[in-house]
Parts: C-alpha cells; structure tokens; sequence
C-alpha cells in the first residue's frame, strides 16, 4: 500500500449570485474534499474528468494550487458541468446543475487509474458522480475493484436537483453504503433520503450491512459519531456564518486524514472523539469564510 488517497467525483464551477451577476468558483463536493485534504498535508490525488475549456482551466489551476495532485485526471474537449447556486437567508445553498455530455461526468475504464498496481491508501467517493449516469455504474465498478486493496469512504451529498425520485436515490446511496468502510453524510441528506426516521436508526441499519464508522454532521449542533457498540456527540464550535460551503468536505477530509494516519480500527473512544472534535474545528473555519476555503494544517493543529 502506497501513500497515496484518491478522491473520485466531480469538480465544477458554481456560478454563485453576485448582485445581477454570477461569480464563477471552482466547486463541487469531491474537490471540495480533495483540496481540504491536500491543505491538510495529506498526498491526494483528485480523479475525474477535467475540460480543456476556460472553466476547467480555472478547476485545474485551483486544484494544483492546493497541491491536489493530478496525475490520474482525464482532460476532455467536453464541456464543464456548472452549478447555478441560489443562496437562502441563512447561507445555505440549492443548485441548478448543466450536465449532459460534459467532461466532468466521462469516467471510463479506459483511463481510471488501475488500485491494483498503483495501491491506494484510501478512496473517498460521492456526491454527483456516484449518482449519475452513464458514468456513476462505471465508477461503482471501479470502486469496488479499488475495495479490494483500500477502504472506501463515501460521501452521498444529496442534491435533489440532480435526482428528485426518492426511491431511486436510496437504491443508489445503499448501493455505495454496502461497498463502504466509512460513510459521511449530514442530517440534511439523511432526513430528504429517509423522511421521519430517525438518524441514530439508519445508521445502526447501515452499520449492520458492514459500514465500521457512519460519521452524521447536524450543522450547528455538531457531529455524532456511530460504531457498531458506540455513539459519540461532539458540538459545534460557535462562529459567525459566512456561508456553509464546504463545511461538510472538510469534515470528510478530517475523518480521511485520521484513517490514514491511525487506521480506522483505531477511531474509537478519545482517539474517535478528537477526530470529531478537530473536525467541528476545521468546519467552523470553513463556514466562517467564503465558499469553500478549508483550513491548512497549521491552522487547527
């Protein structure tokens, strides 16, 4: 096993409102995630399908400027995806997204890096690409492939937008679960997927399908934690909202930079309740500024 951590999923552009005007910023959930975890110190190579158009010029530069590495990105005369974002009073945002036939959704076989030779540390996967076809069937495949040498971590980060019959997008989100070591995901996504039932029960239901650490953010009031006989709380660090893009990746990243570094059999009792508490520290960074823009080392050690 290399040192390497690979993130799969897409990088796009928001396009975020700016008085009558749209701001273009580099997004999307997985390379939200791989820039958190590259600032973090961690080596991360972000996989997906990158336009050789203005706006994918924009994600790559970003992305290198991060020290994301992408060595096992696809370039493509295909388009963008883009994300037109509505922002509510609170900051929270709901998206509009362009995907047909683009670049950022073109994963195929002939070009996805092979786990066997190269042997990953850790995969961490979600978002859009996981959920939209024809490429999210190719990525699970994949995914499964890299499972045999790595664990995977998963991250659904619903967007209804994108998918809005329900039954369908929990077919899709289990299916991912099952082939998952760690799955993160927020009281948001777990209320739309799960209407009425309660959080502490779907993740006991998705530990018994063989998940070891289900980790749910409840927004201001923090994050719990769930193993199989565990269940720890941590609460939010109290910060003045800028907006909460990004908050959930970089919670993410710090459960992949303590997998790495311990081992998740590792993350119980303290060792489990620091990762969550540096975790409600990294988000509150990241909610206290604009867009997604997570902390570096140095600033939560």
């Amino acid at each position: 096993m290399t040192d390497q951590v690979w993130v799969a999923g897409e990088v796009l552009i928001d396009l975020i409102p700016d008085g009558d005007k749209h701001l273009s910023v580099v997004g999307g959930g997985p390379a939200n995630t791989a820039k958190a975890l590259a600032k973090l110190g961690v080596k991360t190579y972000f996989i997906d399908g990158i336009s050789n158009d203005e706006y994918g010029q924009m994600a790559k530069a970003e992305l290198l400027s991060a020290n994301v590495l992408l060595d096992y990105a696809q370039y493509s005369n295909k388009p963008t995806c883009t994300a037109k974002v509505t922002l509510s009073s609170s900051g929270s945002a709901s998206y509009e997204f362009v995907i047909e036939d683009t670049a950022t959704f073109d994963f195929s076989d002939q070009w996805l890096p092979d786990p066997q030779s190269l042997k990953p540390s850790l995969l961490h996967v979600g978002t859009l690409a996981t959920v939209i076809e024809p490429g999210a069937s190719v990525l699970f495949e994949w995914a499964q492939s890299v499972g045999h040498v790595a664990p995977i971590v998963f991250d659904p980060n619903i967007r209804p937008a994108v998918l809005g019959n329900r039954d369908e997008y929990v077919k899709k989100v289990e299916k991912w679960v099952a082939i998952s070591s760690a799955v993160k995901v927020s009281d948001e996504d777990l209320n739309w997927l799960y209407p009425g039932k309660v959080i502490d029960e779907i993740a006991k239901k998705w530990l018994e399908v063989g998940v070891e650490l289900v980790v749910v953010t409840l927004g201001d009031k923090g994050i719990t934690a769930y193993r199989m006989n565990e269940q720890i709380s941590v609460d939010a660090v109290k910060v003045v909202v800028a907006d909460t893009v990004g908050a959930g990746d970089t919670v993410g990243a710090v459960l992949v930079e303590a997998m790495v570094k311990k081992g998740l059999d590792k993350l119980t009792g303290e060792v489990l309740k620091t990762m969550l508490n540096r975790a409600v520290k990294a988000a509150a960074i990241t909610v206290s500024r604009t867009g997604a823009n997570p902390p570096s080392k140095e600033e939560i050690d």
